[in-house]
């Protein structure tokens, strides 16, 4: 009886937790000294998965950032989760910066990552379907060999490893 295991890799994001990290940046920025006195805003966009991070100056936009960051990794999300659009002046003299929210792993990364498993020359199975990659094998320890390799490189997308069967 040959028994085969399986997990799945995606790039899916807990949407709470994200929600909550952003809900932890405004109450943090409103209290911190240097953006006392300063207009700032933290705009999450639910339906386009935009974040739109407004400050006075740019040195306000990359501390702003920095937090946005360190509540993400707090609420254990990747930074990855984020993909900077723009940066351009906004009204007011302040300056507006776009962020994608990266929940999916694009079709080009996806095929690099079933190349790079097959050529770990294990015995499994890797296969693209939908926004997430399968892979099947009949060792539990060539599966964990897989992930672990994953793991190691460096990837565009935020990748989770769920479903291990």
């Amino acid at each position: 009886m040959a028994k085969e295991y399986s997990f799945d890799i995606s790039a899916k994001i807990n949407m709470q937790s994200f929600k909550d990290a952003i809900n932890l940046v405004d109450r943090e920025v409103a209290n911190r000294y240097d953006f006392k006195g300063t207009p700032y805003e933290v705009n999450y966009k639910e339906k386009e998965k935009l974040l739109v991070l407004v400050a006075s100056s740019d040195n306000k936009l990359d501390a702003l950032k920095d937090v946005v960051v360190a509540k993400l990794l707090k609420q254990g999300l990747s930074s990855k989760v984020l993909d900077e659009q723009k940066v351009e002046d906004a009204s007011g003299g302040t300056r507006k910066c776009t962020y994608k929210i990266v929940d999916y792993i694009e079709s080009k990364e996806a095929k690099k990552i079933t190349a790079e498993i097959k050529k770990l020359k294990l015995k499994v199975n890797a296969q693209i379907e939908g926004d997430s990659i399968r892979v099947k094998g009949a060792k539990i320890d060539d599966l964990q060999q897989v992930m672990a390799e994953i793991r190691s490189q460096e990837w565009e997308a935020p990748l989770v490893f769920e479903n291990m069967r």
